[in-house]
């Protein structure tokens, strides 16, 4: 018997891409990676985030921060 799979795509609009600042699971919708990957990267301080109150949140600009340093690592190690 056949499975049926339900792909859920969630696509950013243009409100999305003007947010100053992110939760954690849109700043990992916008860098293509998993939740817990980006919370672990926050906790760990590779991706810089602030509190707001309770909440972790994540400035926008942090997000192309951290891939410019990704690429960085990547071209020193080459």
């Amino acid at each position: 018997m056949a499975e049926s799979r339900s792909n859920v795509v969630v696509l950013e609009t243009d409100a999305d891409r003007s947010l100053v600042i992110l939760t954690v699971e849109e700043a990992a919708r916008r860098l293509r990676i998993g939740r817990t990957t980006c919370f672990r990267l926050v906790l760990a301080g590779e991706i810089e985030s602030v509190t707001v109150g309770r909440l972790r949140r994540v400035p926008a600009d942090a997000v192309p921060a951290y891939v410019a340093k990704l690429r960085n690592r990547s071209a020193e190690a080459a």
